[in-house]
């Protein structure tokens, strides 16, 4: 069983939870996602496999749940392992408060984001069905054309590229 770190509104852990109790019970928790650019300025997205949350949506490189006693930094990194079979150094860009609203209700995740570089094929892990390598200007056709995006991706795209 998967446990996280619950927080409180200044992201500082006041215990800890199964992940089917942070959704069922709507508690704060944390998010580190990594962004992967080749040297040309492209954003690698991951197409989410049939079995993941969103499934067949496009997501960050890659991303996941920080575990109990994890890091940002270390959750980034096993994650992008994980989903792409890369272990890159990764930089911290930003953190951000991030709600989502759902008929369960409205639940706070605190969302660190990360990027690195990387030139070459990236190969789909455990939950990814590809990994392609996009423009910014290719990102916003594909939003304009009803393209499925992850929320969370949708919400930082927004926020920090101006899409």
């Amino acid at each position: 069983m998967e446990l996280m770190d619950i927080v409180d509104d200044n992201d500082e852990v006041v215990g800890t939870a199964s992940r089917d109790d942070v959704y069922g019970k709507m508690l704060t928790h944390r998010i580190s996602h990594v962004i992967v650019f080749n040297a040309k300025g492209d954003m690698a997205l991951q197409l989410r496999s049939r079995v993941s949350f969103c499934p067949f949506h496009w997501c960050t490189t890659a991303g996941g749940h920080v575990r109990a006693g994890e890091t940002y930094e270390e959750a980034a990194v096993r994650e992008l392992e994980e989903e792409t079979g890369k272990k890159l150094p990764v930089k911290f860009v930003w953190k951000d408060v991030y709600t989502h609203a759902s008929e369960s209700g409205t639940i706070k995740k605190f969302l660190a984001t990360f990027t690195a570089e990387f030139d070459g094929d990236i190969a789909a892990g455990d939950g990814v069905e590809k990994v392609e390598f996009f423009s910014l200007n290719s990102i916003k056709r594909m939003i304009s054309s009803g393209e499925k995006f992850h929320p969370e991706l949708l919400f930082l795209l927004r926020k920090h590229y101006g899409v």
